[in-house]
């Protein structure tokens, strides 16, 4: 269990921080960069959530989202490095991106298929959603980009999850517009 007694320890004033597995790395590094971007992800669902309290189905998705995406935080800032350690480190696994794809699968079984690319937007909770997608897909490109450097590992079910979840909040957002009757469709070439 996490204890966090003291907020401030002064240790990151050189611009380090600490990993799960004790290393110290740049703040800007990419794993950091990362696992940043996944607390962005997790901040951009709570304010979606701020709008979805008439949607309890939606919104306790999106609660267990929340705390997956804890789960992946942890998974990323606590690397495989071959050594032997004294805990288990906390990993995404599959059973997480099966429930995700179960829940899109839900909620997209009510929808009209899309006959065109929707604009970012609608409803609050939706534009949100959208918000919230577009951070995750950054987090992905931050992951991916990550598991090309030598000696940096991230696990598949952490790499899947991530990417199943910029899909769910796509889907979440035509389910929070009215079930998708609310979505503003892209016109190609409408202004020109």
């Amino acid at each position: 269990m996490v204890r966090l007694n003291k907020i401030y320890t002064r240790t990151g004033d050189d611009g380090t921080t600490a990993l799960v597995t004790g290393p110290r790395r740049l703040k800007h590094d990419l794993r950091v960069d990362a696992y940043g971007t996944i607390d962005e992800t997790n901040s951009s669902i709570g304010v979606a959530r701020l709008h979805t309290g008439d949607m309890p189905e939606l919104d306790a998705m999106l609660m267990r989202i929340q705390n997956d995406l804890f789960d992946l935080g942890a998974d990323l800032a606590a690397p495989e490095t071959g050594e032997t350690l004294t805990y288990e480190p906390l990993r995404v696994i599959e059973a997480q991106v099966t429930r995700i794809e179960s829940e899109i699968d839900q909620l997209n079984a009510g929808l009209d298929p899309l006959k065109s690319f929707i604009l970012p937007g609608g409803s609050p909770a939706a534009a949100h959603l959208h918000m919230a997608r577009t951070v995750a897909r950054r987090a992905e490109r931050i992951m991916v980009e990550l598991s090309r450097f030598e000696g940096e590992t991230i696990d598949e079910p952490a790499l899947k999850y991530i990417n199943r979840l910029s899909d769910f909040l796509f889907v979440a957002a035509r389910f929070a517009n009215d079930g998708g009757k609310a979505d503003i469709l892209w016109v190609p070439g409408k202004n020109r």
